[in-house]
């Protein structure tokens, strides 16, 4: 008797008469077959690379790269603010070049642009004009006062956010939250009175930009969105650039045309002024959006302790490199406001996540 016909011989059309010898196309299939299972044997797992096997190394270069950014843009700005004291026109400088970088970016497809729609603009529009109001007027207050003092007073902004949440959203905020506060308050107070660059310009100028960052959150909120950090950024960054455009043309458009140029010009040079203002910008993008890469790869917690540690080698180095001197109490009191948003940040971290832990159950 012939052999019967192999089901998978057949399967595959491979028909098997009587007295053929079925032995040619089961010897195809099972060559094809032990192809396959060579190839699965053979086929070897991609070994991990150096990042993958230590993640930490790598989530500690991004925060190294972030307080690096940062503190080279604060120190860039004032310096810039030392011979062109325009901060509106900086300002805008700053999210142009930030602008330019991420249509490039959309060019070469690193990353893709993302499509976004009319309601998803509507939506963050109040972002983006928040964005541009806070982004001014820490500018103003940049060249205004010392940078160590304006971070000082931007430790205010968790206040500011609480209070927001409290009353304007109607959400319960935690007493342990409130009193975390408390020397964040007294701390900004104290090196207020004190300190030898206090102008009331440098001052009001912070506390709006603590208000519109407040209000940024806020809006952020309600334009909550799949899209990817980096695209998002970059649609704010747009938004916000032609917000600040108009005001910019008309607070200092006439003293720029006069003599604002030249008298920059005629102090530092053509090429160095232009390159400073790109090379600001640049690192005024790179730095936020950082900022917001580093927060998706690290917990709330550890980020807010990093944000907290970031203000601190900001407020140091800027002393450092301007020889600002302080008062003993101007001291006292930016270390008490750090300790207070470092004490209120863990806190609010740990609720956080325990909501989340919640949710999760």
């Amino acid at each position: 008797m012939g052999e019967a016909t192999p089901p998978r011989a057949a399967a595959r059309g491979l028909a098997v008469e009587e007295g053929d010898s079925p032995a040619l196309p089961r010897r195809r299939f099972l060559s094809d077959r032990g192809k396959r299972f060579r190839r699965v044997r053979d086929a070897k797992v991609a070994p991990l690379g150096f990042f993958d096997r230590y993640p930490a190394i790598l989530t500690g270069f991004f925060f190294f790269m972030w307080y690096f950014l940062n503190v080279i843009f604060n120190i860039m700005n004032k310096k810039i603010y030392n011979y062109f004291p325009y901060p509106y026109f900086v300002s805008v400088v700053h999210l142009g070049v930030g602008v330019v970088y991420c249509l490039i970016s959309w060019a070469v497809g690193l990353p893709k642009r993302a499509p976004i729609d009319s309601n998803l603009l509507k939506l963050l529009i109040p972002v983006a004009v928040c964005h541009a109001l806070g982004h001014v007027t820490s500018n103003v207050s940049f060249a205004a006062v010392a940078v160590s003092f304006t971070h000082t007073i931007k430790a205010l902004e968790p206040f500011f956010n609480a209070s927001a949440s409290q009353f304007i959203l109607g959400q319960s905020i935690p007493l342990s939250l409130w009193l975390s506060l408390a020397p964040v308050v007294l701390g900004v107070s104290m090196a207020s009175l004190t300190e030898l660059s206090f102008n009331w310009t440098g001052f009001i100028s912070a506390m709006i930009s603590n208000i519109s960052f407040t209000y940024r959150s806020i809006y952020s909120k309600k334009a909550m969105t799949d899209m990817d950090s980096t695209n998002l950024y970059a649609y704010i960054s747009i938004i916000a650039l032609l917000v600040c455009i108009p005001p910019a043309l008309i607070v200092e458009g006439p003293q720029l045309i006069k003599y604002g140029f030249n008298d920059a010009i005629a102090k530092v040079g053509l090429v160095k002024f232009v390159s400073d203002l790109f090379w600001v910008g640049l690192f005024y993008h790179l730095y936020n959006q950082l900022a917001t890469n580093t927060l998706e790869r690290v917990a709330p917690l550890t980020h807010a302790v990093g944000n907290v540690l970031k203000r601190v080698f900001v407020i140091g180095f800027s002393i450092l490199v301007f020889g600002n001197k302080i008062s003993t109490q101007t001291g006292i009191g930016t270390a008490i406001a750090i300790a207070g948003v470092a004490i209120y940040s863990y806190i609010k971290a740990k609720i956080e996540e325990e909501k989340r832990q919640g949710k999760a159950a």
